[in-house]
This record gives structure tokens, C-alpha cells and sequence, in this order.
């Protein structure tokens, strides 16, 4: 009897354990999530579905969202930075230099290990001596993506006229001027965009038609992700070599092997479940450590606008996109989400309509 009665004693008090324990942790969480959706921020933790599945036939609701009344979260935005910074830093991680590496050493590109790229003498040569972004701060910087929601938008002068600029894979400009500006102080170029818009540096028209959209780079950085994967290698050093011959005045940056999975890391910490960050999350991640003000254009991964009007998938191009596609290497929805989360909170400014006129 007394070891029976002793038994349920000491079930009975591991059960009441067990429920404080559980109410504690309930509160701990409610406490926290509190804490992070107030007004007073105090953790840049995203806290939000990190799911596609959210971004189903509910989706209208969501991204409805204003620019007018925003207000900046400073203390949020130093926050992040702080938080980017336990994974990377720009200033080193925006390229590899020049004292890294010599001609003939193999590296293994980031996303294909098993595949090795020998360092050309014309690569070295134009890897920067010190990182392009050293010692740089700005007060507002512009990200622009290459959505057709830009498209009819009139967001040209407001974005020139943001202190740094930053653009994503070698876009047209001029014939779009009043809608994207011209303003380029950091542009990225993927090694595909030679191929789908260049073909492939082949002939001598389009060789020049080449030189001359980077020669109105004007001193501007050239962002190209030369040791992502197997398969660019030769557009990428058939670019180099234009540059040298052409003597462009363009900064050349390579990023670093780690930065992808430095990002990744992330956001993968704070709960978005990213597989590989786009473009432009990976320009936005880099402009947290030396924008004080960071406004997002041209981002908007659905084929139609919340008025159900067609957008297209580059403002420039009639290129097809399966936006929901499982074989992405990206999750753009995600990624909009996650942005449009940040914009509420007052970390980013995001425009997905008309600008303003002045």
C-alpha cells in the first residue's frame, strides 16, 4: 500500500511539473511575440511563416500595404545590423581581394563543391586591393529589382534621388528612365545575364552593345558572382577581358565564398526558410550594414498586381516565370513577405505602386 500511494504521489507531482513548466514556457513565448510585434522592438527575430503556404488563395489581404505614413524604426534598424553582423560583414563579404588569392589558385565554387575554377591572371588583375565598400555609410540607399511593377510607376527621380543606389542584374535604364531612374552606384550581374541578354558575347554587335551598358556604369561598382556555380565561367572571363581591353571605368567586386550561406544562416535563423536568397535579399542583407535608410522598388514576385492587372516578371523583357515553382532555386513569396513584414515594423521602406510626383 505505502508503495503504491508513494507512486501516485510522485506521478501526481510530476504531472503538476509538467503543467507549470508548460504555462511558463506558453507565457515566456506570448511574452516574447509580444515583444517583437509591439511598438517598441526589442530583437530584430522576424517571426514569420516561414511557409509558402500562407501565400495561397488568401494571399490579397496580406500584401496590401501603404507607403503613406510610414515612419522609419531606427533602433530596429540598428538591431538588424547588429544581428547581420554575428553572420557577416559587408565590407569584407561584398567581394574577394586581391591579397586573397594569385593567379593559378583552384577554388571550389560555392554551390558545387566537387567543380574547381582556376584564378585567371585577368580575374586577379581585377580583383579590388581593398573592398569597394570600405568605410562607406549612407543615410538613404535605393535597392531596385527588376519587377514589371516598376512599369508606369513614375518612381525614376525618387530613386536617383536616394544617396546610393544599388541595382540588380545589369537592367536597361534609358528607354526606362522615368520609371527605374539611371543612377547606378552598385550594379549586379549575374554570368546568365550574358547568355539571355547578351547571347552569350558571340558576335560584335553585341559585344558593343555590352561595353557601352557598362561603360554608363561611369565608375560605378560591377557586382559579379564569378564562384557561385560550374557553367559562367566563360562569360565571366570573356567580361573580364572586355574590361581590360576596353580599359571600362567600372570597380569590379567578387563576392566571397561565404557570403551566400552567411546569408542564408540569417535568415534561416530568424525563421525564413529560404532555400537560396534572390538577388535582391541578398543586396538588401549587404545594405543593412551601411545604409542608414534602405528603400526597396521593383520587388514584386506575382504575376498580377492586387488590382489583377499583369505584371510582368522583368519590367524589360517578356520572360516567363512559374512564380510558385517548387524547382526554384529561390522562394521569392517568401522573400516579398518577409519584406512586406519588415516594411510594417518600419525596418524598409517597400513601394510596389506609383511614386509621388514632386
Amino acid at each position: 500500500m505505502r508503495l503504491t500511494r508513494k507512486r501516485w504521489t510522485i506521478c501526481t507531482i510530476s504531472i503538476l511539473l509538467i503543467f507549470y513548466k508548460t504555462k511558463e514556457i506558453t507565457r515566456s513565448d506570448e511574452h516574447q511575440e509580444a515583444q517583437l510585434t509591439g511598438d517598441n522592438e526589442l530583437s530584430s527575430r522576424l517571426m514569420v511563416n516561414g511557409s509558402d503556404k500562407a501565400l495561397g488563395k488568401g494571399m490579397a489581404p496580406f500584401l496590401q500595404h501603404t507607403v503613406q505614413g510610414w515612419h522609419l524604426n531606427s533602433s530596429l534598424v540598428l538591431m538588424i545590423r547588429k544581428d547581420v553582423l554575428r553572420f557577416l560583414d559587408a565590407e569584407r563579404d561584398v567581394s574577394v581581394v586581391k591579397s586573397s588569392l594569385k593567379p593559378g589558385d583552384i577554388i571550389h565554387y560555392v554551390l558545387e563543391r566537387r567543380r574547381t575554377l582556376n584564378v585567371s591572371r585577368a580575374l586577379h588583375s581585377l580583383l579590388p586591393a581593398v573592398s569597394p565598400m570600405k568605410n562607406r555609410r549612407f543615410r538613404t540607399c535605393a535597392v531596385v529589382g527588376n519587377s514589371g511593377v516598376l512599369l508606369n510607376s513614375g518612381c525614376g527621380r525618387e530613386i536617383d534621388g536616394h544617396d546610393f543606389v544599388i541595382r540588380c542584374n545589369l537592367a536597361p535604364l534609358e528607354e526606362f528612365a522615368e520609371d527605374v531612374g539611371l543612377r547606378s552606384d552598385f550594379t549586379t550581374m549575374n554570368p546568365s545575364v550574358i547568355q539571355r541578354a547578351y547571347g552569350g558575347l558571340r558576335n560584335d554587335s553585341d559585344r558593343e552593345r555590352f561595353v557601352r551598358r557598362l561603360g554608363a556604369l561611369n565608375d560605378s561598382v560591377l557586382w559579379i558572382p564569378a564562384f557561385m556555380v560550374k557553367g559562367g565561367e566563360r562569360h565571366v572571363e570573356c567580361v573580364n577581358d572586355l574590361i581590360l581591353r576596353h580599359r571600362l571605368r567600372v570597380r569590379t567586386a567578387y563576392p566571397s565564398l561565404r557570403l551566400i550561406h552567411a546569408v542564408r544562416g540569417y535568415w534561416l535563423t530568424n525563421k525564413v526558410n529560404i532555400k537560396r536568397p534572390s538577388t535582391g535579399l541578398l543586396m538588401y542583407t549587404l545594405a543593412t550594414r551601411f545604409c542608414d535608410e534602405i528603400h526597396l522598388y521593383g520587388f514584386w514576385p506575382f504575376p498580377k498586381d492586387l488590382g489583377g492587372n499583369p505584371v510582368k516578371y522583368h519590367y524589360y523583357d517578356a520572360l516567363k516565370y512559374r512564380y510558385f515553382s517548387k524547382a526554384s532555386p529561390h522562394r521569392m513569396p517568401l522573400e516579398f513577405k518577409t519584406l512586406k513584414t519588415l516594411h510594417s515594423r518600419g525596418a524598409l521602406k517597400l513601394t510596389t505602386s506609383k511614386c509621388a510626383r514632386p
